[in-house]
């Protein structure tokens, strides 16, 4: 593995999960790679939190604290960023401001009533589908559950494709604001939609079904956040994963 390619490697880990990987000084190359690389991140943090939930059933746990049990340990191995990123989102589009004042409004480390609305219905979501996807059967449950955080991840490479700028100078948004041609995220859609096949065998369709409604979540998501505060930040990115992750998850668990 070539040194620029090891870099997006240990970025990619260093930023998305708890790993105590070290990124060394990155540029806005490097930054790119490691977005395209996000999904496979969140296909093996999405395998942990299945093999959670399907040990917890195992052992005779009820569904909703198994599926509570998922979303704590989704959120302690990735440090709850994404959560942060959801509820800032959502305090700053409920604040019906300007984009300076939208953007403002997100900056503040407290956290308002639109923001624990959209935490509580996103989680309450989440613990909720996760018992039923893992119900699918203990591979392949848990195989559905990583493709679902997988998804989340994929939107990474929607909000930051070309021609979208930047909301604000700083963060991480603003260094890989722009970085990803639209056939990324077309490629990381093509790609689970195909693996989402066999995750729910009495209905081949549904699996691909609820990846692709993920994406368009997450395209309707990012293009009110880019006209509201003028481009994305990493909130914006936090927001969409876990919307991506929602949507796939309920998709997966429709009927079962």
């Amino acid at each position: 593995m070539s040194p620029s390619r090891a870099d997006a490697v240990r970025l990619a880990v260093s930023l998305f999960t708890v790993a105590p990987v070290r990124a060394e000084e990155f540029d806005r190359r490097t930054a790119g790679r490691a977005l395209v690389l996000a999904p496979l991140v969140g296909l093996v943090l999405g395998a942990v939190v299945g093999g959670v939930v399907v040990g917890l059933l195992a052992l005779g746990a009820p569904d909703l604290l198994a599926g509570v049990g998922g979303v704590a340990v989704g959120a302690a191995l990735t440090r709850g960023l994404h959560l942060d990123g959801l509820a800032d989102l959502a305090d700053g589009l409920g604040s019906y401001g300007d984009a300076e004042r939208t953007l403002a409004v997100m900056k503040d480390p407290s956290t308002g009533a639109f923001g624990v609305i959209a935490l509580v219905v996103a989680l309450g979501a989440q613990a909720a589908a996760l018992p039923a996807v893992a119900g699918h059967g203990g591979i392949v449950g848990i195989a559905g559950i990583a493709l679902a955080w997988a998804t989340g991840r994929a939107a990474f490479t929607w909000c930051a494709r070309r021609r979208v700028p930047a909301a604000s100078p700083g963060g991480l948004g603003a260094l890989v604001a722009g970085t990803q041609p639209v056939a990324v995220p077309l490629v990381w859609l093509v790609l689970l939609a195909a693996a989402a096949v066999p995750t729910t065998p009495d209905r081949p369709w549904q699996g691909p079904a609820a990846v692709v409604v993920a994406a368009l979540a997450v395209v309707a998501l990012a293009r009110h956040a880019v006209r509201r505060l003028g481009g994305v930040n990493g909130d914006v990115f936090g927001a969409a994963c876990e919307a991506a992750v929602t949507v796939a998850l309920a998709g997966l668990a429709l009927g079962s």
